[in-house]
């Protein structure tokens, strides 16, 4: 008898729950098409591009970007250029202007380079002489360190580094230098503001 009712109760449980699962399963599935149909109607229309005819050009305000090929000039402007004796290449770019503004933007960034780099060769060497003078109480850390000393070795690694860009910082203000004396720049430009 007890087999009998175990099966009665699991046919029982399956005839109840199945309905609920398949209406559930329904359910979510409404509701992820109702949810993309609601997400679908949300979207804005797509603005219409602008356009511009004889009869509104007078209505436009501010500046008209042109997008395309730039038209060819008419055949006496084009005849000007070579009357000069000058043809401009189309794709040539212009170097940059060398006037004050120019050199004393570069030896700006140059002094503000060497003086950053000085500064941290500065830090550099400030680190180095408190580790020269640090001590250890314990005595085994400190009989290590006072044969191998790997700290101050690294530290003065990084002092001589520096030491090196700080000597590249000055050669290259000095290059800056020769290049505005041979341009015929005024040798003020050079001067610190």
């Amino acid at each position: 008898m007890r087999p009998k009712r175990v099966l009665f109760t699991i046919l029982a449980s399956v005839l109840l729950f199945s309905p609920a699962l398949l209406t559930a399963g329904q359910e979510q599935e409404s509701v992820a098409d109702a949810a993309r149909k609601a997400q679908a109607e949300k979207k804005p229309p797509a603005k219409p591009a602008r356009v511009i005819t004889n009869d509104n050009l007078d209505t436009i305000t501010g500046t008209v970007s042109v997008v395309g090929i730039e038209p060819t000039p008419p055949a006496a402007q084009a005849a000007a250029p070579e009357e000069k004796g000058k043809a401009a290449p189309a794709g040539e770019k212009k170097p940059p202007v060398k006037d004050e503004a120019y050199w004393r933007e570069k030896f700006a960034d140059a002094r503000k380079k060497l003086a950053d780099d000085e500064h941290e060769l500065d830090i550099l060497q400030r680190e180095y002489n408190l580790k020269e003078q640090q001590y250890y109480s314990d005595p085994n850390t400190a009989m290590r360190e006072q044969y191998d000393r790997h700290d101050l070795t690294d530290t003065k690694t990084k002092i001589d580094d520096k030491t090196e860009v700080v000597a590249q910082d000055k050669q290259a203000i000095s290059d800056l230098e020769d290049e505005l004396r041979q341009a015929g720049g005024d040798p003020g430009w050079a001067a610190a503001p």
